[in-house]
């Protein structure tokens, strides 16, 4: 697998709003599927994730060590090509109880490419226009996703189902 050391990292796009990061994972679609989309195998290697619900309109919370319980919402699904969620940013996370903020979260979407040697997966999270410093949340977030992605290759290499 690429990625866990090295190349593929994720950029970001001052002029777009974006973070995005695309890597090759030696695994099949499917199995990288249930990795971004089922609760129990977020939470193995992202944050602990509790949906109500199942689809477009599910609802829950990722909960990550040192920030809380962020909101999330599932705003589209095209299984196994690629899924979308709502999440509160870094500004919203100031909020209690913590509710969606649709002024200001952002959206990052999933998408799943077969490959001969297994899966191309690419998340982009866009939105960072809206939040209250940009740069600092761009930046903040696309270390979060080489963090966060590398978590995803170590596991789907060490058998992670």
């Amino acid at each position: 697998m690429q990625g866990a050391a090295g190349g593929d990292r994720a950029v970001l796009d001052g002029e777009t709003y974006t973070v995005t990061r695309s890597i090759s994972i030696a695994a099949p679609v499917e199995k990288v599927w249930r990795a971004i989309t089922d609760p129990e195998h977020l939470s193995r290697w992202f944050g602990r994730t509790v949906l109500r619900g199942a689809g477009v309109g599910a609802v829950g919370t990722m909960t990550f060590e040192g920030h809380g319980a962020v909101p999330i919402r599932v705003e589209a699904v095209d299984a196994p090509r690629s899924v979308t969620y709502r999440w509160n940013n870094d500004d919203a996370l100031r909020i209690l109880p913590p509710d969606l903020d649709e002024s200001s979260s952002t959206v990052f979407t999933f998408t799943l490419e077969t490959q001969k040697s297994g899966t191309r997966l690419t998340v982009v999270e866009s939105g960072f226009e809206r939040t209250s410093d940009p740069e600092a949340n761009l930046e903040s977030h696309r270390r979060g996703w080489d963090l966060e992605i590398d978590k995803l290759v170590a596991l789907l290499r060490e058998g992670g189902r």
